[in-house]
């Protein structure tokens, strides 16, 4: 208190000091939500229906590690691409089928850290998700990039999966070469595609004639119903779709992936 006019008052410094000294602790440091980049959403608010496996938040993908930028496992993406991605999800119902997406919006921390990795790869190394090309050729193979359309918003990896199976454990050795039979490399529990999520291999090529009749069924089924809802599918990796061919529409962002 202090004294004004022969009466006393709060200080409001004083008061703002208490408020710091009384508040929880870690509060003071807390940060503030951070929004989303104008016109993204998270997809559980356009369709929750859709699996979301989002591998970049966990140590299962093909760095080994949780990647930079993704504080939560969450799809986020330009509004027009969610809810054409919530349409592919409704023709495949029908068919007791639904999609299962591995990677949605990528902030471009995570980008610049896919190719620092290529980097500290030492030039001969092969591994489970890059079995037929060296790890230090994999920007050049063009499996990995300095500039994705993941960071605007537009671009999905993902896969299928029957709606009347419960989602199984996965199966395999995470060991195993991505481009392995079924019964052997790692698998979700999805459909069968003819090599796992980001395997690196000309075996992950849509086209691949080295995969069996089925497997290739299954990747036309995806390209198909990804293909009547505008979603365009990138040659090397069957997995790896773009809303609209927006590429430029919007500007790369890198907002943290986080929950709503």
């Amino acid at each position: 208190m202090v004294a004004v006019g022969g009466r006393l008052v709060r200080s409001v410094a004083l008061t703002v000091c208490l408020g710091v000294l009384l508040a929880p602790a870690g509060a003071a440091t807390r940060a503030p939500h951070q929004r989303l980049p104008s016109g993204f959403v998270h997809l559980r608010e356009v369709d929750a229906s859709i699996v979301q496996d989002i591998r970049y938040a966990t140590p299962s993908n093909f760095t080994g590690s949780v990647v930079p930028g993704y504080a939560v496992g969450e799809c986020i993406l330009l509004e027009a691409a969610a809810r054409a991605l919530a349409q592919v999800q409704a023709d495949l119902r029908p068919r007791d089928l639904g999609l299962k997406v591995y990677d949605c919006y990528r902030p471009a921390r995570a980008v610049k850290a896919f190719v620092d990795w290529v980097g500290r790869g030492a030039g001969a190394e092969l591994g489970p998700y890059w079995p037929r090309t060296t790890r230090g050729g994999l920007v050049a193979a063009g499996y990995i990039s300095s500039d994705s359309n993941h960071s605007r918003g537009v671009a999905v990896d993902l896969t299928l999966v029957r709606l009347d199976a419960a989602a199984p454990a996965g199966t395999g050795s995470t060991t195993a070469p991505c481009n392995g039979p079924a019964e052997v490399r790692r698998h979700d529990g999805s459909l069968d595609m003819g090599t796992s999520f980001d395997c690196f291999d000309v075996m992950s090529a849509t086209g691949s004639r080295e995969i069996t009749a089925e497997q290739r069924r299954n990747r036309q089924l995806l390209v198909s119903a990804m293909a009547g809802r505008g979603f365009r599918n990138y040659r090397r990796e069957w997995w790896h779709f773009t809303y609209g061919g927006a590429r430029g529409a919007t500007k790369p962002e890198d907002v943290p992936v986080q929950g709503r």
